[in-house]
Protein backbone atom coordinates (compact mmCIF):
# COMPACT_ATOMS: atom_id res chain seq x y z
CA UNK A 1 0.00 0.00 0.00
CA UNK A 2 2.70 2.47 1.04
CA UNK A 3 4.86 1.48 -1.92
CA UNK A 4 1.91 2.13 -4.24
CA UNK A 5 1.54 5.65 -2.82
CA UNK A 6 5.26 6.28 -3.25
CA UNK A 7 5.12 5.05 -6.86
CA UNK A 8 2.16 7.33 -7.63
CA UNK A 9 4.07 10.31 -6.20
CA UNK A 10 7.18 9.42 -8.18
CA UNK A 11 5.21 9.08 -11.41
CA UNK A 12 3.27 12.31 -10.72
CA UNK A 13 5.70 14.69 -8.98
CA UNK A 14 3.11 17.50 -9.04
CA UNK A 15 1.28 15.64 -6.26
CA UNK A 16 4.07 15.92 -3.65
CA UNK A 17 4.80 19.50 -4.79
CA UNK A 18 1.26 20.68 -4.11
CA UNK A 19 0.99 18.47 -1.05
CA UNK A 20 4.11 20.11 0.40
CA UNK A 21 2.57 23.53 -0.26
CA UNK A 22 -0.72 22.58 1.39
CA UNK A 23 0.87 20.93 4.44
CA UNK A 24 3.44 23.72 4.70
CA UNK A 25 0.83 26.47 4.75
CA UNK A 26 -1.06 24.56 7.44
CA UNK A 27 2.11 24.15 9.54
CA UNK A 28 2.94 27.80 9.01
CA UNK A 29 -0.36 28.91 10.54
CA UNK A 30 0.05 26.92 13.77
CA UNK A 31 0.82 29.30 16.63
CA UNK A 32 2.69 28.32 19.78
CA UNK A 33 2.84 31.08 22.41
CA UNK A 34 1.90 33.57 19.72
CA UNK A 35 4.67 32.50 17.32
CA UNK A 36 4.24 30.74 14.00
CA UNK A 37 6.81 29.44 11.54
CA UNK A 38 5.23 31.08 8.52
CA UNK A 39 4.44 29.50 5.20
CA UNK A 40 7.98 29.35 3.77
CA UNK A 41 9.54 27.42 6.66
CA UNK A 42 6.45 25.22 6.88
CA UNK A 43 6.62 24.31 3.18
CA UNK A 44 10.34 23.54 3.40
CA UNK A 45 9.87 21.24 6.41
CA UNK A 46 6.97 19.45 4.68
CA UNK A 47 8.96 19.12 1.45
CA UNK A 48 12.03 17.75 3.23
CA UNK A 49 9.84 15.11 4.87
CA UNK A 50 8.08 14.17 1.62
CA UNK A 51 11.45 14.20 -0.13
CA UNK A 52 12.37 10.99 1.69
CA UNK A 53 10.41 9.23 -1.09
CA UNK A 54 13.25 10.19 -3.45
CA UNK A 55 11.11 12.05 -5.98
CA UNK A 56 12.59 13.52 -9.16
CA UNK A 57 11.52 17.16 -9.74
CA UNK A 58 12.06 18.92 -13.03
CA UNK A 59 14.42 21.92 -12.63
CA UNK A 60 12.16 23.99 -14.92
CA UNK A 61 9.38 24.32 -12.34
CA UNK A 62 11.86 25.46 -9.70
CA UNK A 63 13.42 28.03 -12.03
CA UNK A 64 10.12 29.49 -13.27
CA UNK A 65 8.62 29.71 -9.78
CA UNK A 66 11.69 31.49 -8.42
CA UNK A 67 11.81 33.87 -11.39
CA UNK A 68 8.21 34.99 -10.76
CA UNK A 69 8.93 35.45 -7.07
CA UNK A 70 12.16 37.41 -7.42
CA UNK A 71 10.90 39.57 -10.32
CA UNK A 72 7.91 40.66 -8.25
CA UNK A 73 10.11 41.41 -5.23
CA UNK A 74 12.20 43.68 -7.44
CA UNK A 75 9.06 45.22 -8.93
CA UNK A 76 7.75 46.07 -5.45
CA UNK A 77 10.94 47.59 -4.02
CA UNK A 78 12.24 49.17 -7.25
CA UNK A 79 10.62 52.60 -6.80
CA UNK A 80 11.85 52.83 -3.19
CA UNK A 81 15.31 51.54 -4.17
CA UNK A 82 15.93 54.16 -6.84
CA UNK A 83 13.89 56.85 -5.11
CA UNK A 84 16.00 56.62 -1.95
CA UNK A 85 19.25 57.46 -3.76
CA UNK A 86 19.34 60.94 -2.29
CA UNK A 87 21.08 62.71 0.54
CA UNK A 88 18.36 62.47 3.20
CA UNK A 89 18.22 58.67 2.85
CA UNK A 90 22.00 58.26 3.10
CA UNK A 91 22.02 57.04 6.71
CA UNK A 92 19.50 54.32 5.93
CA UNK A 93 21.43 53.20 2.85
CA UNK A 94 24.65 53.04 4.88
CA UNK A 95 22.95 50.95 7.58
CA UNK A 96 21.77 48.48 4.91
CA UNK A 97 25.31 48.18 3.52
CA UNK A 98 26.89 47.80 6.97
CA UNK A 99 24.49 45.01 7.97
CA UNK A 100 24.85 43.28 4.58
CA UNK A 101 28.65 43.41 4.55
CA UNK A 102 28.79 42.29 8.20
CA UNK A 103 26.48 39.42 7.28
CA UNK A 104 28.70 38.29 4.42
CA UNK A 105 31.86 38.54 6.51
CA UNK A 106 30.34 36.66 9.46
CA UNK A 107 28.95 33.94 7.17
CA UNK A 108 32.32 33.33 5.52
CA UNK A 109 34.12 33.41 8.89
CA UNK A 110 31.68 30.94 10.46
CA UNK A 111 31.92 28.72 7.40
CA UNK A 112 35.71 28.56 7.77
CA UNK A 113 35.63 28.04 11.56
CA UNK A 114 33.05 25.24 11.48
CA UNK A 115 34.25 23.72 8.23
CA UNK A 116 30.96 24.23 6.38
CA UNK A 117 30.91 23.77 2.62
CA UNK A 118 29.72 26.41 0.15
CA UNK A 119 26.11 25.25 0.14
CA UNK A 120 25.81 25.04 3.91
CA UNK A 121 27.32 28.52 4.34
CA UNK A 122 24.96 30.08 1.80
CA UNK A 123 21.96 28.31 3.34
CA UNK A 124 23.00 29.50 6.80
CA UNK A 125 23.04 33.12 5.66
CA UNK A 126 19.70 32.67 3.89
CA UNK A 127 17.97 31.22 6.95
CA UNK A 128 19.64 33.25 9.69
CA UNK A 129 18.97 36.51 7.85
CA UNK A 130 15.55 35.29 6.61
CA UNK A 131 16.42 36.12 3.01
CA UNK A 132 14.98 33.16 1.11
CA UNK A 133 16.03 34.55 -2.28
CA UNK A 134 19.64 33.65 -1.37
CA UNK A 135 18.68 30.00 -1.94
CA UNK A 136 17.83 30.77 -5.55
CA UNK A 137 21.01 32.70 -6.35
CA UNK A 138 23.14 30.12 -4.52
CA UNK A 139 21.54 27.29 -6.51
CA UNK A 140 22.17 29.21 -9.71
CA UNK A 141 25.83 29.73 -8.83
CA UNK A 142 26.27 26.05 -7.90
CA UNK A 143 25.21 25.07 -11.42
CA UNK A 144 28.22 26.96 -12.82
CA UNK A 145 30.79 25.29 -10.54
CA UNK A 146 33.38 22.98 -12.10
CA UNK A 147 32.44 19.99 -9.94
CA UNK A 148 30.62 16.72 -10.56
CA UNK A 149 26.82 16.51 -10.80
CA UNK A 150 26.74 14.53 -7.55
CA UNK A 151 28.68 17.24 -5.71
CA UNK A 152 26.35 19.91 -7.11
CA UNK A 153 23.33 17.96 -5.87
CA UNK A 154 24.90 17.65 -2.41
CA UNK A 155 25.66 21.38 -2.25
CA UNK A 156 22.12 22.27 -3.32
CA UNK A 157 20.72 19.94 -0.65
CA UNK A 158 22.95 21.50 1.98
CA UNK A 159 21.65 24.96 1.07
CA UNK A 160 18.08 23.86 1.82
CA UNK A 161 18.90 21.97 5.02
CA UNK A 162 21.03 24.81 6.41
CA UNK A 163 18.23 27.25 5.64
CA UNK A 164 15.70 25.07 7.47
CA UNK A 165 17.89 24.73 10.57
CA UNK A 166 18.78 28.42 10.88
CA UNK A 167 15.52 30.03 9.75
CA UNK A 168 13.56 29.37 12.95
CA UNK A 169 15.98 31.35 15.12
CA UNK A 170 16.37 33.86 12.30
CA UNK A 171 12.74 34.82 12.85
CA UNK A 172 12.16 34.18 16.55
CA UNK A 173 15.64 35.22 17.66
CA UNK A 174 15.33 38.74 16.30
CA UNK A 175 11.85 39.15 17.76
CA UNK A 176 13.20 38.18 21.20
CA UNK A 177 16.29 40.34 20.62
CA UNK A 178 14.23 43.47 20.00
CA UNK A 179 12.04 42.67 22.97
CA UNK A 180 15.06 42.37 25.28
CA UNK A 181 17.64 44.85 23.94
CA UNK A 182 15.71 48.00 25.00
CA UNK A 183 15.53 46.63 28.55
CA UNK A 184 19.20 45.59 28.56
CA UNK A 185 20.29 49.04 27.32
CA UNK A 186 17.68 50.76 29.53
CA UNK A 187 16.01 52.42 26.54
CA UNK A 188 12.39 53.51 26.87
CA UNK A 189 11.31 53.03 23.26
CA UNK A 190 7.72 53.97 24.01
CA UNK A 191 8.79 57.32 25.47
CA UNK A 192 11.22 57.99 22.60
CA UNK A 193 8.58 57.16 19.99
CA UNK A 194 6.04 59.36 21.76
CA UNK A 195 8.53 62.23 21.88
CA UNK A 196 9.30 61.83 18.18
CA UNK A 197 5.61 61.78 17.33
CA UNK A 198 5.03 64.94 19.33
CA UNK A 199 7.96 66.70 17.67
CA UNK A 200 6.82 65.67 14.20
CA UNK A 201 3.27 66.79 15.00
CA UNK A 202 4.40 70.21 16.15
CA UNK A 203 3.24 69.43 19.68
CA UNK A 204 -0.28 68.65 18.46
CA UNK A 205 -1.78 65.18 18.24
CA UNK A 206 -3.32 63.98 15.00
CA UNK A 207 -6.85 64.32 16.36
CA UNK A 208 -6.22 67.96 17.34
CA UNK A 209 -4.44 68.99 14.17
CA UNK A 210 -6.37 71.41 11.98
CA UNK A 211 -4.45 70.14 8.95
CA UNK A 212 -4.44 66.37 9.30
CA UNK A 213 -7.13 63.84 9.95
CA UNK A 214 -6.98 60.12 10.45
CA UNK A 215 -10.08 58.18 11.41
CA UNK A 216 -11.58 54.71 11.50
CA UNK A 217 -15.26 55.61 11.34
CA UNK A 218 -17.39 56.75 8.44
CA UNK A 219 -17.61 60.40 7.46
CA UNK A 220 -20.84 62.32 7.92
CA UNK A 221 -22.30 65.13 5.83
CA UNK A 222 -24.53 67.62 7.65
CA UNK A 223 -26.21 70.85 6.49
CA UNK A 224 -26.35 74.10 8.50
CA UNK A 225 -27.93 77.50 7.88
CA UNK A 226 -25.54 80.39 8.46
CA UNK A 227 -26.90 82.73 11.13
CA UNK A 228 -23.92 83.10 13.49
CA UNK A 229 -22.17 86.46 13.09
CA UNK A 230 -18.85 84.74 13.73
CA UNK A 231 -18.82 83.13 10.26
CA UNK A 232 -20.74 85.66 8.18
CA UNK A 233 -18.43 87.36 5.64
CA UNK A 234 -15.62 84.96 6.57
CA UNK A 235 -13.84 82.83 4.00
CA UNK A 236 -14.25 79.07 3.99
CA UNK A 237 -10.69 78.72 5.32
CA UNK A 238 -11.41 81.07 8.22
CA UNK A 239 -14.70 79.35 9.06
CA UNK A 240 -13.11 75.88 9.04
CA UNK A 241 -10.34 77.07 11.36
CA UNK A 242 -12.96 77.90 14.04
CA UNK A 243 -13.49 74.17 14.63
CA UNK A 244 -11.27 72.37 17.12
CA UNK A 245 -10.63 69.55 14.65
CA UNK A 246 -10.69 68.96 10.91
CA UNK A 247 -13.93 69.67 9.05
CA UNK A 248 -14.48 70.60 5.42
CA UNK A 249 -17.10 73.00 4.06
CA UNK A 250 -17.73 71.17 0.81
CA UNK A 251 -20.66 73.02 -0.81
CA UNK A 252 -22.80 76.12 -0.36
CA UNK A 253 -26.39 76.69 -1.40
CA UNK A 254 -27.16 80.36 -2.02
CA UNK A 255 -30.38 81.73 -3.49
CA UNK A 256 -31.32 78.24 -4.69
CA UNK A 257 -27.98 77.62 -6.42
CA UNK A 258 -25.54 74.96 -5.17
CA UNK A 259 -21.82 75.34 -5.85
CA UNK A 260 -18.52 73.83 -4.72
CA UNK A 261 -16.47 75.94 -2.37
CA UNK A 262 -12.92 77.16 -2.59
CA UNK A 263 -10.75 78.16 0.34
CA UNK A 264 -11.31 81.86 -0.41
CA UNK A 265 -15.09 81.56 -0.97
CA UNK A 266 -16.86 84.11 1.27
CA UNK A 267 -19.78 82.85 3.39
CA UNK A 268 -22.90 85.01 3.51
CA UNK A 269 -25.87 85.18 5.86
CA UNK A 270 -28.55 82.49 5.27
CA UNK A 271 -26.19 80.37 3.14
CA UNK A 272 -26.71 76.65 3.60
CA UNK A 273 -23.32 75.01 4.06
CA UNK A 274 -22.50 71.29 3.73
CA UNK A 275 -19.93 70.12 6.29
CA UNK A 276 -18.03 66.85 6.00
CA UNK A 277 -16.32 65.29 9.01
CA UNK A 278 -16.61 62.42 11.47
CA UNK A 279 -19.99 62.73 13.18
CA UNK A 280 -18.51 63.47 16.61
CA UNK A 281 -16.55 66.40 15.18
CA UNK A 282 -19.74 68.14 14.07
CA UNK A 283 -21.21 68.55 17.55
CA UNK A 284 -20.02 72.16 17.74
CA UNK A 285 -21.28 73.08 14.26
CA UNK A 286 -24.70 74.35 15.44
CA UNK A 287 -23.01 76.71 17.89
CA UNK A 288 -20.43 78.01 15.43
CA UNK A 289 -22.61 78.27 12.30
CA UNK A 290 -26.32 77.93 12.97
CA UNK A 291 -29.15 75.43 13.06
CA UNK A 292 -28.95 72.09 11.28
CA UNK A 293 -31.40 71.69 8.41
CA UNK A 294 -32.51 68.98 5.99
CA UNK A 295 -32.05 69.37 2.23
CA UNK A 296 -32.01 66.12 0.24
CA UNK A 297 -30.65 67.77 -2.90
CA UNK A 298 -27.59 69.15 -1.11
CA UNK A 299 -26.98 66.07 0.99
CA UNK A 300 -26.79 63.82 -2.07
CA UNK A 301 -23.00 63.66 -2.33
CA UNK A 302 -21.06 60.73 -3.79
CA UNK A 303 -18.20 59.77 -1.51
CA UNK A 304 -15.04 57.91 -2.42
CA UNK A 305 -12.26 56.08 -0.59
CA UNK A 306 -9.22 55.69 -2.82
CA UNK A 307 -5.60 54.62 -2.53
CA UNK A 308 -3.34 57.11 -4.30
CA UNK A 309 0.28 56.31 -5.16
CA UNK A 310 2.43 59.44 -4.88
CA UNK A 311 4.31 59.99 -8.14
CA UNK A 312 4.32 63.76 -8.61
CA UNK A 313 7.77 65.19 -7.88
CA UNK A 314 6.07 68.32 -6.51
CA UNK A 315 4.36 66.18 -3.85
CA UNK A 316 7.23 63.84 -2.98
CA UNK A 317 9.66 64.91 -0.25
CA UNK A 318 7.11 67.36 1.19
CA UNK A 319 5.68 67.07 4.68
CA UNK A 320 2.00 66.40 5.21
CA UNK A 321 1.71 69.80 6.82
CA UNK A 322 3.10 71.48 3.71
CA UNK A 323 0.85 69.54 1.36
CA UNK A 324 -2.31 70.17 3.36
CA UNK A 325 -1.88 73.93 3.09
CA UNK A 326 -2.36 73.92 -0.68
CA UNK A 327 -4.10 70.67 -1.63
CA UNK A 328 -6.71 68.23 -0.45
CA UNK A 329 -9.53 70.47 0.72
CA UNK A 330 -12.48 68.24 1.58
CA UNK A 331 -10.22 65.16 1.67
CA UNK A 332 -9.45 63.14 4.76
CA UNK A 333 -6.33 61.03 5.16
CA UNK A 334 -7.02 57.55 6.52
CA UNK A 335 -3.57 55.99 6.34
CA UNK A 336 -0.14 56.07 4.69
CA UNK A 337 1.69 52.89 3.73
CA UNK A 338 5.29 52.55 2.65
CA UNK A 339 6.55 49.18 1.39
CA UNK A 340 3.32 47.72 2.72
CA UNK A 341 3.89 49.04 6.25
CA UNK A 342 1.71 51.74 7.76
CA UNK A 343 3.62 54.82 8.90
CA UNK A 344 2.59 57.59 11.32
CA UNK A 345 0.46 60.53 10.26
CA UNK A 346 2.01 63.74 11.60
CA UNK A 347 2.57 67.25 10.28
CA UNK A 348 6.28 66.53 9.74
CA UNK A 349 5.87 63.10 8.14
CA UNK A 350 7.72 63.36 4.82
CA UNK A 351 5.93 61.80 1.88
CA UNK A 352 8.16 59.68 -0.34
CA UNK A 353 7.63 58.75 -3.93
CA UNK A 354 5.45 55.65 -4.21
CA UNK A 355 3.96 56.06 -0.75
CA UNK A 356 0.30 55.05 -0.86
CA UNK A 357 -2.17 57.49 0.72
CA UNK A 358 -5.67 56.25 1.48
CA UNK A 359 -7.93 59.26 0.98
CA UNK A 360 -11.64 59.66 1.71
CA UNK A 361 -14.03 62.47 0.93
CA UNK A 362 -16.42 63.74 -1.68
CA UNK A 363 -15.66 62.09 -5.03
CA UNK A 364 -14.92 65.39 -6.78
CA UNK A 365 -12.45 66.43 -4.09
CA UNK A 366 -10.69 63.07 -4.06
CA UNK A 367 -10.37 63.03 -7.86
CA UNK A 368 -8.95 66.55 -7.76
CA UNK A 369 -6.31 65.43 -5.27
CA UNK A 370 -5.44 62.44 -7.49
CA UNK A 371 -4.46 64.85 -10.27
CA UNK A 372 -1.89 66.42 -7.98
CA UNK A 373 -0.52 63.43 -6.07
CA UNK A 374 -0.07 60.83 -8.77
CA UNK A 375 -1.81 57.62 -9.70
CA UNK A 376 -5.08 56.14 -8.35
CA UNK A 377 -4.73 52.49 -7.43
CA UNK A 378 -8.20 51.43 -8.43
CA UNK A 379 -9.27 47.84 -8.06
CA UNK A 380 -8.40 45.72 -11.06
CA UNK A 381 -7.77 42.07 -11.83
CA UNK A 382 -5.63 42.69 -14.92
CA UNK A 383 -1.90 41.98 -14.81
CA UNK A 384 0.50 43.18 -17.50
CA UNK A 385 1.89 39.75 -18.35
CA UNK A 386 3.76 41.21 -21.34
CA UNK A 387 5.97 43.13 -18.91
CA UNK A 388 6.33 40.14 -16.59
CA UNK A 389 7.37 37.87 -19.45
CA UNK A 390 9.80 40.32 -21.03
CA UNK A 391 11.19 41.21 -17.61
CA UNK A 392 11.95 37.59 -16.76
CA UNK A 393 13.57 37.02 -20.18
CA UNK A 394 15.80 40.10 -19.93
CA UNK A 395 16.66 39.31 -16.32
CA UNK A 396 17.67 35.76 -17.20
CA UNK A 397 19.95 37.05 -19.98
CA UNK A 398 21.53 39.58 -17.58
CA UNK A 399 22.05 36.79 -15.08
CA UNK A 400 24.01 34.74 -17.62
CA UNK A 401 26.66 37.45 -18.05
CA UNK A 402 29.93 36.49 -16.34
CA UNK A 403 32.39 39.12 -15.13
CA UNK A 404 35.84 37.99 -13.90
CA UNK A 405 36.76 39.71 -10.62
CA UNK A 406 40.18 38.86 -9.12
CA UNK A 407 40.22 35.83 -11.37
CA UNK A 408 36.83 34.61 -10.10
CA UNK A 409 34.09 34.43 -12.77
CA UNK A 410 31.18 36.08 -11.02
CA UNK A 411 27.63 36.16 -12.34
CA UNK A 412 24.38 37.43 -10.91
CA UNK A 413 22.75 34.16 -11.90
CA UNK A 414 19.13 33.90 -13.00
CA UNK A 415 17.90 35.05 -9.59
CA UNK A 416 20.08 38.15 -9.39
CA UNK A 417 19.48 39.07 -13.02
CA UNK A 418 15.70 38.78 -12.75
CA UNK A 419 15.82 40.78 -9.49
CA UNK A 420 17.64 43.60 -11.28
CA UNK A 421 15.08 43.42 -14.10
CA UNK A 422 12.25 43.65 -11.57
CA UNK A 423 13.88 46.68 -9.94
CA UNK A 424 14.11 48.50 -13.26
CA UNK A 425 10.57 47.64 -14.39
CA UNK A 426 9.16 48.56 -10.99
CA UNK A 427 10.92 51.93 -11.19
CA UNK A 428 9.72 52.49 -14.77
CA UNK A 429 6.19 51.66 -13.67
CA UNK A 430 6.43 54.36 -10.99
CA UNK A 431 7.57 56.87 -13.62
CA UNK A 432 4.95 55.85 -16.21
CA UNK A 433 2.01 54.20 -14.39
CA UNK A 434 0.06 53.62 -17.59
CA UNK A 435 1.85 50.29 -18.16
CA UNK A 436 3.17 47.37 -16.18
CA UNK A 437 0.42 47.01 -13.63
CA UNK A 438 0.54 44.04 -11.25
CA UNK A 439 -2.42 44.26 -8.83
CA UNK A 440 -1.71 43.49 -5.18
CA UNK A 441 -3.54 40.18 -5.41
CA UNK A 442 -1.36 39.10 -8.32
CA UNK A 443 1.74 40.33 -6.50
CA UNK A 444 0.82 38.09 -3.58
CA UNK A 445 0.38 35.07 -5.86
CA UNK A 446 3.69 35.69 -7.66
CA UNK A 447 5.68 36.26 -4.45
CA UNK A 448 4.02 33.88 -2.00
CA UNK A 449 3.03 31.06 -4.33
CA UNK A 450 6.10 31.48 -6.53
CA UNK A 451 8.42 31.36 -3.53
CA UNK A 452 6.72 28.39 -1.91
CA UNK A 453 6.56 26.35 -5.12
CA UNK A 454 10.27 26.99 -5.45
CA UNK A 455 10.87 26.03 -1.82
CA UNK A 456 8.75 22.87 -2.24
CA UNK A 457 10.95 21.82 -5.18
CA UNK A 458 14.13 22.60 -3.23
CA UNK A 459 12.93 20.58 -0.23
CA UNK A 460 11.82 17.58 -2.28
CA UNK A 461 15.16 17.46 -4.11
CA UNK A 462 17.12 17.86 -0.87
CA UNK A 463 15.01 15.38 1.08
CA UNK A 464 17.04 12.19 0.56
CA UNK A 465 20.20 13.88 1.91
CA UNK A 466 18.53 15.89 4.67
CA UNK A 467 18.86 13.28 7.43
CA UNK A 468 22.59 12.85 6.85
CA UNK A 469 23.15 16.61 6.79
CA UNK A 470 21.20 17.05 10.02
CA UNK A 471 23.25 14.38 11.77
CA UNK A 472 26.62 15.74 10.64
CA UNK A 473 26.15 19.52 10.96
CA UNK A 474 22.83 20.10 12.74
CA UNK A 475 24.06 21.17 16.19
CA UNK A 476 26.99 23.24 15.00
CA UNK A 477 24.84 24.84 12.31
CA UNK A 478 22.13 25.89 14.75
CA UNK A 479 24.72 27.52 17.03
CA UNK A 480 26.39 29.24 14.08
CA UNK A 481 22.97 30.42 12.92
CA UNK A 482 22.44 32.24 16.23
CA UNK A 483 25.68 34.17 15.70
CA UNK A 484 24.74 34.75 12.07
CA UNK A 485 21.35 36.22 13.04
CA UNK A 486 22.48 38.49 15.86
CA UNK A 487 25.98 39.46 14.67
CA UNK A 488 25.06 41.78 11.77
CA UNK A 489 22.32 43.42 13.86
CA UNK A 490 24.73 44.17 16.72
CA UNK A 491 27.35 45.54 14.30
CA UNK A 492 24.69 47.73 12.67
CA UNK A 493 23.43 48.92 16.06
CA UNK A 494 26.90 49.96 17.23
CA UNK A 495 27.68 51.68 13.93
CA UNK A 496 24.30 53.45 13.82
CA UNK A 497 24.66 54.85 17.34
CA UNK A 498 28.37 55.69 17.47
CA UNK A 499 28.97 56.80 13.89
CA UNK A 500 25.62 57.91 12.48
CA UNK A 501 24.16 59.10 15.82
CA UNK A 502 20.73 57.78 14.86
CA UNK A 503 17.71 57.85 17.14
CA UNK A 504 16.99 54.42 18.67
CA UNK A 505 13.49 54.21 17.22
CA UNK A 506 14.55 54.92 13.64
CA UNK A 507 17.78 52.91 14.02
CA UNK A 508 16.02 49.77 15.24
CA UNK A 509 13.43 50.13 12.46
CA UNK A 510 16.26 50.49 9.92
CA UNK A 511 18.02 47.42 11.28
CA UNK A 512 14.92 45.24 10.91
CA UNK A 513 14.66 46.52 7.32
CA UNK A 514 18.34 45.75 6.69
CA UNK A 515 17.70 42.25 8.01
CA UNK A 516 14.49 41.93 5.92
CA UNK A 517 12.83 40.99 9.21
CA UNK A 518 9.23 42.19 9.02
CA UNK A 519 8.09 40.17 12.08
CA UNK A 520 10.74 41.99 14.12
CA UNK A 521 9.45 45.33 12.86
CA UNK A 522 5.99 44.37 14.11
CA UNK A 523 7.49 43.47 17.50
CA UNK A 524 9.23 46.85 17.58
CA UNK A 525 5.99 48.66 16.82
CA UNK A 526 4.40 46.84 19.73
CA UNK A 527 7.27 47.85 22.02
CA UNK A 528 6.95 51.49 20.92
CA UNK A 529 3.14 51.43 20.90
CA UNK A 530 3.64 53.39 17.68
CA UNK A 531 4.30 52.88 13.98
CA UNK A 532 7.32 55.24 14.16
CA UNK A 533 9.92 52.44 13.55
CA UNK A 534 8.35 51.86 10.13
CA UNK A 535 9.75 55.24 8.99
CA UNK A 536 13.25 53.75 9.19
CA UNK A 537 12.35 50.39 7.68
CA UNK A 538 11.54 50.98 4.01
CA UNK A 539 14.85 52.18 2.50
CA UNK A 540 17.10 49.55 4.17
CA UNK A 541 14.55 46.86 3.29
CA UNK A 542 14.70 47.80 -0.40
CA UNK A 543 18.51 47.76 -0.46
CA UNK A 544 18.85 44.62 1.64
CA UNK A 545 16.61 42.64 -0.72
CA UNK A 546 19.06 43.41 -3.51
CA UNK A 547 22.39 43.06 -1.70
CA UNK A 548 21.60 39.96 0.36
CA UNK A 549 20.18 38.19 -2.69
CA UNK A 550 23.47 38.69 -4.52
CA UNK A 551 25.40 37.27 -1.54
CA UNK A 552 24.17 33.79 -2.51
CA UNK A 553 26.26 33.96 -5.67
CA UNK A 554 29.21 35.59 -3.90
CA UNK A 555 29.43 32.96 -1.13
CA UNK A 556 29.37 30.05 -3.59
CA UNK A 557 32.22 31.63 -5.56
CA UNK A 558 34.50 32.74 -2.73
CA UNK A 559 34.16 29.91 -0.17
Amino acid sequence: MMQDIINICRDNPQIPVFLAVAIGYFIGKIKIYGFSLGSTAGVLIAALALGQMNIQITPLLKTVAFALFIFTIGYKVGPQFFGSLKKEALHYIIIAFVVAIAGLAIAVLLGKIFGFDKGTTAGMLAGAMTQTSVIGTADGAIKHLSVSAAEKTTLESNVAVAYAITYIFGVTGLIIFYKLIPRILKINLKAEASKLQEEMSGGITDQESPELFSWQNQLSLRLYRVVNEGVINKTVRQAESLFSSRVAIDKIKRAGNVFKTKQDTVIERDDIVALIAVKERLLEASTLIGPEIDDKKMSDVTGEILDICVLNKDAADKTLGELSKTHGHGCFLRSITRQGNEIPITRDTIIHKCDVLRIAGAKDDVEELVKFLGYPERRTITTDLIMVGIGCVLGTLVGLIMVPIFGIPLTLGVGGGVLVSGLVFGWLRSMHPTFGQIPKGAQWIFTDMGLNLFIACVGLIAGPRAIHALKTTGGALFFAGIIMTLGPQIVGMIFGRLVLKMNHVFLFGALTGAGTATPSLNALKDECASSMPALGYAVPYAFANVILTIWGTVIINIM
